[in-house]
């Protein structure tokens, strides 16, 4: 694995990615049944912003150490919950370190809920272990993500989300996507499936109109663009949301303008909320 994440925590990727997960967490929490959450990429869980990685690229600079409180009111109550469990705080310039998706869902899920957490590199995953602590909720698996999707759906709640982030490393990488994905909607049609991407051809392009087509309903497709100057590196990212919470791309439309201002390194930050349908 030649990706390290913590080169990366708590950039303007991370942050767009897990402000987005707490929404669509919120809105599962808003039901006492059980939910499952299942991540098939978790990473190490915890990053260290002091480190030398981090200290190195300084994009937790860009991303994290731009949000600060008190938050516009149009915003605030959007991004509560992810300031809160990123230690956002006004009176630091960084917080010391910044929580993977897995911690994020860990304290947002109930007592009734279950989480299920796959990192198939061995390093990565003894530093999940540790970070996640004993919780019995929790089953973690070492293992390839996306065969592992493919045993844990339909899961017996019913009602749930499932996170893939990959490193996106691969040239196969959103193949083996596609593949997984048509098989886990055959398997679990109602999940609740986000899907995170970097923008850097039309691949996400052409996963989207496969998947509106195949699902014949709506596809929820968020982008947020932040006009980075530095040649070669990450400049937007996005996320597909299927069977997205109805508020999702609404809370999106107040979210990404204040994102793309806030973070931006350019003049011409950009951002989309489309709702896709087939056809």
């Amino acid at each position: 694995m030649n990706y390290r994440h913590e080169f990366h925590a708590g950039n303007f990727a991370d942050v767009f990615k897990h402000i987005l997960l707490t929404r669509i967490l919120a809105y599962l929490m808003r039901k006492d049944a059980p939910a499952v959450y299942i991540d098939t990429h978790s990473g190490a869980g915890l990053y260290d912003l002091a480190g030398e990685a981090a200290k190195a690229t300084k994009e937790a600079l860009a991303g994290v150490g731009r949000l600060k409180p008190p938050f516009p009111p149009l915003v605030e109550e959007l991004v509560a919950d992810w300031a809160r469990l990123a230690g956002v705080d006004a009176k630091l310039a960084m917080p010391a370190t910044y929580p993977g998706s897995p911690l994020i869902a860990q304290q947002l899920l109930r007592a009734q809920d279950r989480i299920c957490l796959v990192e198939k590199h061995h390093g990565a995953a003894g530093s999940l272990r540790i970070a996640c602590g004993r919780d019995r909720r929790l089953k973690l698996f070492e293992a390839d993500g996306y065969a592992t999707l493919k045993a844990l759906v339909p899961p017996p709640e019913r009602r749930g989300l499932v996170l893939i982030d990959p490193p996106f490393e691969a040239s196969s990488e959103f193949a083996d996507l596609r593949l997984a994905l048509d098989e886990a909607l055959k398997r679990w049609p109602q999940g609740t499936f986000a899907i995170w991407y970097p923008v850097k051809d039309q691949e996400p392009e052409r996963l989207v109109a496969h998947l509106a087509a195949m699902r014949r309903e709506k596809v929820l497709r968020l982008e947020l663009d932040i006009d980075s100057p530095t040649p070669g590196a990450l400049s937007a990212c996005g996320m597909i949301v299927i069977n997205a919470p109805f508020v999702l791309a609404a809370e999106a439309r107040r979210l990404l303008p204040w994102l793309a201002q806030t973070m931006r390194q350019g003049d011409n930050p950009r951002w989309r909320v489309d709702e896709v349908r087939a056809g």
